[in-house]
């Protein structure tokens, strides 16, 4: 067993393959189907059989989402999709990214002319590993349902509806989202989520772990199980999450210690309260916005695709090009 990492800290050598690299490269396998089902069964609560893997976005050939981020779509056996994703480093735009990527599958995955009843139950999975949103919990789930602004009361299915479409409430006609900050998760497991999401952050799986999946993963995703070449990859792979999450974390430092630089030597210029306001405000501005230009000259520098460079920064593409 390795030591504890701290909250915030680099991937350390563990004894078992990372989730995200097992997605890629283990997971897809028929036989390692169990891991993930065990996965899916702890966090949604419910037996889930892995019928299928269906054609996702994962496994993307350029540099950054090498390791950046992976994703995974399963067909269960009552033919809902899951769609996993991974994400490794900060987009401030993920809760759309959410919404689109289930969007996406909704239209994709019902033939023309067929009718509504035939819309796919869609479930997101996601586990990030940046600080998504502001909440004190490391698992949230979101459902849709409809409550009156009057009384209150939440909208229901009449009976025929539950029994022609096999479920109990509207919400489950809809997308479920589950966000897994596991980042956060600093304490002794107490559960069976609880053990996968230790795994999930450390790359360990504790001796006293029995949740379901993590008996298999204590099998078959060993790294002495992983060849010379495999583990190279692997490694490389590790050292780039590292230098990326260095340089950001870098950037934002340095951004925001010249910004509010800045700020003090404008307001004593100015001898006002309000000049000192004001250049702080501006300077962390211009600090915000020169680390947001350093990062994308970071990024172009490892060969990072312009228009993934835009989504994390927020600049153009004309500005990121011109850097």
């Amino acid at each position: 067993m390795k030591k504890e990492k701290g909250k915030g800290d680099e991937p350390m050598a563990s004894n078992y393959i990372r989730f995200d690299w097992a997605m890629k490269r283990l997971l897809r396998n028929k036989a390692n189907f169990a891991v993930l089902e065990g996965f899916l069964t702890t966090l949604l609560n419910e037996k889930i059989v892995i019928q299928k893997l269906l054609e996702s976005e994962g496994n993307q050939e350029d540099e950054f989402d090498k390791y950046n981020r992976v994703d995974m779509l399963a067909e269960n056996s009552k033919g809902e999709l899951i769609l996993i994703e991974v994400q490794n480093n900060n987009e401030y735009a993920y809760f759309q990214r959410m919404l689109f990527g289930t969007s996406k599958l909704v239209t994709e995955y019902i033939n023309r002319g067929e009718g509504y009843d035939k819309v796919r139950k869609v479930y997101s999975v996601n586990i990030v590993y940046f600080s998504l949103g502001n909440g004190k919990d490391i698992v949230y789930h979101g459902k849709t349902e409809f409550r009156g602004i009057h009384q209150n009361d939440v909208l229901e299915l009449t009976p025929f509806q539950k029994q022609t479409f096999k479920v109990d409430a509207v919400s489950q006609l809809y997308p479920e989202y589950y966000i897994l900050k596991v980042n956060d998760f600093n304490q002794v497991a107490k559960s069976p989520l609880e053990e996968w999401i230790c795994y999930l952050n450390t790359g360990d799986i504790p001796d006293s772990a029995t949740a379901p999946g993590l008996t298999e993963a204590r099998e078959r995703l060993k790294l002495d199980k992983m060849t010379k070449t495999e583990l190279e990859a692997y490694y490389r792979h590790l050292d780039n999450i590292v230098i990326l999450k260095d340089n950001i974390l870098t950037e934002r430092a340095e951004g925001r210690a010249e910004g509010r630089a800045e700020g003090r030597v404008e307001g004593r210029v100015e001898g006002r309260v309000e000049g000192r306001v004001e250049g702080r405000a501006e300077g962390r501005a211009e600090g915000r916005a020169e680390e947001k230009r350093e990062t994308a000259r970071n990024m172009k520098a490892l060969n990072i695709p312009i228009n993934t460079i835009s989504q994390i920064t927020g600049l153009s593409a004309e500005e990121i090009q011109g850097l």
